[in-house]
């Protein structure tokens, strides 16, 4: 979509970055529209309501969080990128007064065993440069985005980093309008889009691993006007404008050909916001009044599982960490509970705030990071709070009634 211009925009995190231009009706990073909303979307089915309902956070997932805080290394501001099984990608500020790696600022990984942050890249650039995406298959490669700049239609480069060898290459830069990257990293291979200048966007696909030659060859999968692709299992999914409507299309991780989608979200026309971790399916529907809709093999139909104030307003950031289904609103993050495989939460479940006003959250796996600020964000006295948790160890919510 259109973007802002050259208006800056302060140091954000980057997940507020990009949250500023989906709430300002811009696609990630700017490009052309995916399609013009419809006024009264197509569905799958006939919906079933049976919306959730809001409780207060059980003691036991604020203990949960308290334990998953992170501590940056002494004189250094964290602030959280990505997350996934057993890491967690950061973007760390130092005014060098620790010494080693403690100035200027740089991407680091954090791995789950405790093990001090490794550097993925130091920004030539600690002013302008933020870490904006990342990904990391758990084992060897990460690939993660640095906008170069703080304006919405800034050039972007695509790092690959090996965990063997401990360095980085670029793999793509872009300087043409389209959806902010969000790469994936799968089976050696980094998936990524990025905007043509037209209006509309490619779908890339290169080897992690150089090959001795300076770089694999990228092989563009698509090209059409889409946001940001998002891996859903064995599946590469993204929203596509066609015939005046957007509609989600996939293709296999694999090889990048296309791979069909279960039925009910095959159906689903000019939606807002889609998510998925392959098997859970959440989006935000509706204008006027939207709502979160949920769907799940051997469910019947989707269902409408948020639809109150102030939870419903503005919805946007959808990531899935097991059974929970994490979102973002002006004010907030929330998280809905579903309820674990084969014994499934009551109704539509319950939902909870997650994070104090302003917060926000990254999900994928089971993991589950929250980042807020303790004081006012834009003074030096701020705190900045990063804790990460294993969804699947969460108690259930409370629920409803």
């Amino acid at each position: 979509m259109a973007t802002s211009g050259s208006a800056r925009l302060p140091a954000l995190p980057p997940a507020l970055l990009l949250a500023g231009a989906l709430l300002a009706g811009c696609s990630p990073g700017g490009g052309a529209p995916p399609g013009p909303a419809s006024s009264a979307p197509t569905r799958a089915a006939a919906v079933r309501t049976v919306p959730a309902c809001e409780v207060p956070l059980p003691d036991a997932w604020e203990r949960a969080f308290a334990a998953g805080e992170y501590r940056p290394p002494a004189g250094q501001r964290a602030v959280l990128t990505d997350t996934g099984p057993g890491w967690t990608a950061l973007q760390l500020t130092g005014n060098g007064s620790g010494g080693g790696d403690s100035g200027g600022r740089r991407a680091v990984l954090v791995r789950g065993d405790g093990t001090g942050p490794r550097t993925l890249l130091r920004f030539a650039d600690p002013v302008e440069h933020q870490l904006l995406a990342a990904d990391f298959d758990g084992r060897r490669w990460a690939a993660f985005a640095v906008l170069e700049g703080r304006t919405l239609d800034s050039p972007w480069s695509l790092y690959v980093w090996d965990a063997v060898t401990g360095t980085a290459r670029r793999l793509a830069r872009a300087d043409r309008p389209g959806p902010l990257p969000r790469p994936v990293v799968r089976d050696g291979t980094v998936v990524w889009a990025q905007g043509t200048g037209t209006g509309r966007a490619t779908v890339f696909a290169a080897p992690a691993a150089d090959g001795g030659g300076g770089g694999g060859h990228a092989r563009a999968w698509r090209t059409a006007v889409l946001d940001t692709p998002f891996a859903a299992g064995g599946l590469l999914v993204w929203r596509e404008s066609a015939g005046g409507h957007t509609r989600p299309v996939a293709v296999a991780l694999k090889d990048g050909r296309p791979a069909a989608l279960p039925a009910p979200i095959a159906a689903l026309r000019d939606i807002r916001a889609l998510a998925s971790d392959g098997t859970t399916w959440a989006w935000v529907e509706g204008e006027t009044a939207p709502r979160l809709m949920v769907w799940r093999p051997g469910e019947a139909r989707p269902f409408a599982a948020v639809t109150a104030s102030p939870a419903a307003d503005g919805m946007d950031q959808l990531r899935i960490a097991g059974r929970l289904v994490t979102w973002r609103t002006p004010e907030t993050s929330y998280a809905l509970d579903l309820g674990r495989p084969g014994r499934p939460a009551s109704g539509s479940g319950s939902y909870a705030r997650i994070t104090p006003p302003y917060g926000y959250a990254a999900a994928s796996g089971n993991a589950l990071a929250l980042a807020y600020s303790v004081g006012n964000a834009k003074t030096a006295g701020a705190r900045p709070v990063i804790r990460v948790v294993d969804a699947a160890r969460l108690p259930g919510l409370p629920g409803c009634g």
